[in-house]
């Protein structure tokens, strides 16, 4: 919200002598987030001035067209001789008023102008646009002045195009749909430094008449509680939004369309109210407003053809829709140069409606903005009368009598308030006057009740710990205002956070990191230390990435909690697998030339709980109960916390240093065990073994099995899901569930031998199905106490072998605790590990 301060002083007495650092500071003790506060006096330096163009010769010879001026600009030069000046622009003639810049002067973005010599030409100065003065967008033509400005070449220019003034720029945060007008702003600034406010919508309109200012339906009267119309007739379309309309449009960032038109913008930055302009000749027959049927087409006043869910509102006419309504008009009944009959329409809307049909569409105009965040309803005919008066004057035409108002707006309920309980939730002492005081001065109507000791306490509320008991019905423009909590945010807030204690918890002695925050740190350092790049994808994903990762029917992870208000209509589901946004993750790099990828995530997963039912009510007034807080979480969805890697191109990269090495299955199957062994799972309790699961590859998918569970899967992914995700081929994953995973065991000190190691090597010739490490696991078993540590260093296939068979050579280490190991020693071992894997496995020495 941008918004100028000589508009905002037409409603609130600021001081003349206000600093801008004060300006700010006030509206930051409010609550409002203050961007920035630009002092447009400051952004021109140096001789900016009125001239009059005396005299205009067209240069010939050159690529575009050129002038060469000669303007008045009075004494500003110090000579009071005409200035020389080339200006390319041609929206000008001799005896317009325009905006020089002289040698000297320094435009906004640092441009200083000199006198120098151009197109065979002196030019000394130069006739401003726009843009160049940092007023708007427009650099198609200079600025000229309009015929009724009173001042002379030579007069300073800042005053006539608006440059003397201050613009704030705030961020209004979503409760505050108020703020969003200079109405507003300027309440809060009256509350801040205690100055006298004008509302501007405290003005006599005339209410709804017999006959309506035009036929109109409403059908939907929850979406559109009150829609009100006037209709002008005879407007003079040639007239051109004055100057002073357009400053303030302008400041506030919004552009300058027709008159019609701005006069609904303007009026929206002044209210709060949005309001609509239609062309009256062109709607054909009755408005009805109603919900739109799928699949009905829109082109909105953007040019974008719109398909229309059944969700929206519309306004429609006899052809079908002409407006998206709250949100932006259609391109069939819009206010052209040539419109002289204009009806005006100012609505009340269903906030989420509206905010639903803006993401849905992604629209997110001016209009929708105020509308998703309240607006309010008491607005619409003081709105019109103004939007009417202001035509009429402007443009003439004759104003109808007739005045269209359905309302269905329902009244406020008022609000119980134990009067101490500010005081109870702050920590700081509000009287009770206090706090009616400041209700009140928020617009709330306070009536006080009975003490909490009333016979009939059920009639007006009680107050914990005895006081009275206060009944407010807050204002027409602040529906956010609805509980206790609220009230008691806005007594604080209006006696200033200043006077909040800064009083921090007392931490528990004792206490650190549970077991599990520290397994996920630990786990995550280890993946980092592995080369992996952590990244914190959205939760959210599209329903057709269950197709696309090759889900069966069956599979747990096709069901997935739908959003109830999704930020995009596109992704409204929460994800049941990391694997969907990981892989997105991976698609996005490599499409922007990052060909060598490696990401983890730690993160949640979402599993519905059917047929769980509605959660409990719960307000705010107190903490739920421990029989709340269990019906409320059986209805939670399962948020189980895995951790999944996603890798593609080279996990090792090539140099002088040699080859590199592309990734594939086997690093992630790696990654499952490096997060195994970081969470402290001993490697005896850990097995990984063939299996099957989407979205992975069925002959090279890995199993990952603690104590005889299966807590997550690794491998490459199946060629299916590269295609459908166009991810690169040989693209692996690994996903693992980490609350599955049991407590670490208490960790035993190693036990360190002094005595030197036995090494030997053995290459076991299997079939080539026999996993790996189910071989290790029978090496382990036969080879007893004396081995210490085995490790897989070759993998051997060829003709010699024999079909189907391959060599799996191992390097085993033998060592005795207690004294140096015989060399029969560590060869009886070795045999003996070696019978167990032929007796279980068929396995043969290789070259035996």
């Amino acid at each position: 919200m941008r918004v100028s301060v000589s508009w905002l002083r037409e409603y609130v007495d600021l001081p003349a002598d206000l600093p801008t650092g004060d300006l700010e500071q006030a509206l930051v003790d409010l609550g409002i987030e203050v961007e920035s506060v630009v002092d447009l006096r400051e952004s021109v330096s140096g001789p900016l001035v009125v001239g009059e163009v005396l005299e205009i010769e067209e240069l010939t010879g050159f690529k575009k067209p050129i002038r060469f001026c000669r303007v008045d600009v009075g004494a500003a030069n110090g000579t009071g001789e005409p200035q020389e000046i080339v200006c390319g622009a041609r929206n000008f003639a001799v005896g317009d008023k325009v905006v020089v810049i002289l040698p000297g002067g320094v435009l906004p973005g640092g441009f200083a102008i000199g006198a120098r010599k151009t197109y065979g030409r002196n030019s000394h100065g130069m006739i401003c646009s726009a843009q160049e003065l940092g007023l708007g967008d427009d650099h198609s033509g200079i600025v000229v002045l309009p015929e009724d400005v009173k001042a002379q070449p030579g007069d300073d220019a800042r005053p006539v195009v608006g440059l003397d003034d201050v613009v704030v720029e705030m961020e209004i945060t979503p409760d505050r749909g108020y703020a969003l007008s200079v109405r507003g702003i300027a309440r809060e600034l009256s509350h801040a430094l205690g100055v006298p406010f004008r509302d501007p919508a405290d003005a006599p309109a005339p209410g709804a008449t017999a006959e309506p200012a035009y036929p109109v339906e409403v059908r939907d009267p929850v979406g559109c509680d009150r829609f009100a119309a006037r209709m002008v007739r005879g407007v003079d379309p040639t007239v051109a939004t004055p100057g002073w309309m357009r400053q303030r449009l302008t400041a506030a960032g919004v552009r300058s369309i027709s008159l019609a038109v701005d006069i609904t913008n303007y009026l929206m930055l002044e209210l709060g109210q949005p309001m609509h302009a239609f062309d009256a000749d062109r709607i054909a027959g009755p408005l009805v407003v109603r919900r739109a049927e799928a699949g009905e087409k829109l082109t909105t006043l953007d040019g974008v053809s719109r398909t229309l869910s059944a969700e929206d509102l519309v306004i429609c006419d006899d052809t079908g829709p002409i407006s998206l309504a709250a949100v932006m008009g259609g391109e069939t009944s819009e206010v052209l140069a040539s419109t002289t009959n204009v009806l005006f329409e100012a609505a009340h809307w269903d906030p989420a409606t509206v905010g639903r049909t803006a993401r849905r569409h992604r629209l997110f105009s001016e209009a929708a903005k105020r509308w998703e965040r309240g607006v309010d309803p008491a607005l619409p005919l003081v709105a019109l009368d103004k939007a009417v008066r202001l035509l009429t004057g402007l443009a003439g035409g004759t104003a109808g009598a007739e005045v269209l108002d359905i309302d269905h707006v329902a009244p406020r309920t008022p609000v119980t308030l134990p009067v101490d309980l500010p005081s109870r939730r702050v920590g700081v002492a509000y009287s009770p006057d206090r706090v009616v005081e400041l209700l009140e001065q928020v617009g709330c109507t306070v009536t006080r009740g009975a003490d909490r000791l009333a016979e009939d306490p059920g009639t007006v509320g009680t107050a914990a710990g005895g006081g009275a008991v206060l009944t407010v019905t807050p204002p027409s423009w602040r529906p956010d205002l609805t509980d206790p909590a609220d009230l008691v945010e806005e007594v604080v807030r209006l006696d200033g956070y200043d006077r909040v204690p800064s009083v921090l918890p007392t931490a528990p002695p004792g206490r650190g990191l549970t077991w599990q925050q520290q397994r996920r740190r630990t786990v995550a350092r280890s993946l980092a230390e592995r080369g992996y790049v952590e990244v914190l994808a959205q939760p959210f994903v599209a329903p057709e990435l269950v197709d696309q990762l090759g889900l069966p029917a069956d599979d747990p992870r096709r069901p997935a909690v739908r959003l109830a208000n999704p930020l995009s209509e596109e992704e409204p589901l929460l994800r049941t697998t990391l694997l969907g946004p990981l892989l997105g993750i991976v698609k996005r790099n490599v499409g922007r030339g990052q060909r060598d990828v490696a990401i983890y995530e730690i993160g949640t997963v979402f599993h519905p709980r059917p047929g769980a039912g509605a959660p409990p009510a719960m307000g705010v007034d107190r903490r739920p109960t421990d029989e709340e807080f269990a019906a409320a979480d059986a209805v939670v969805p399962a948020q189980p916390r895995h951790v999944a890697v996603a890798l593609t191109g080279e996990i090792e990269p090539a140099g002088w240093w040699g080859a590199g090495r592309t990734a594939g299955w086997a690093d992630a199957i790696e990654a499952g065990r490096a997060v195994l062994d970081a969470a402290g799972i001993p490697a005896d309790r850990v097995t990984v073994r063939a299996g099957e699961r989407a979205p992975w590859h069925p002959g090279r998918c890995a199993e990952l099995v603690v104590d005889d569970v299966v807590v997550g899967h690794a491998g490459e992914l199946h060629p299916a899901v590269l295609a459908a995700l166009e991810l690169p081929r040989r693209t692996s994953a690994m996903e693992l569930d980490l609350d599955a995973l049991p407590a670490a065991p208490l960790a035993a000190g190693p036990t360190i031998s002094t005595f030197p190691p036995a090494l030997i090597d053995v290459a076991l010739v299997v079939d080539d199905p026999v996993p790996a490490a189910e071989v290790r696991a029978a090496l382990v078993e036969g080879a007893g106490p004396l081995l210490e540590d085995v490790r897989l260093f070759d993998v051997y296939t060829s003709q010699q072998l024999g079909e189907g068979r391959k060599s799996l050579a191992y390097k085993l280490t033998f060592r005795a605790p207690d004294r140096t190991l015989a060399g029969e020693e560590a060869v009886a071992a070795r045999d003996a590990a070696v019978a167990v894997a032929a007796e279980r496995f068929g396995a043969t020495l290789r070259g035996a």
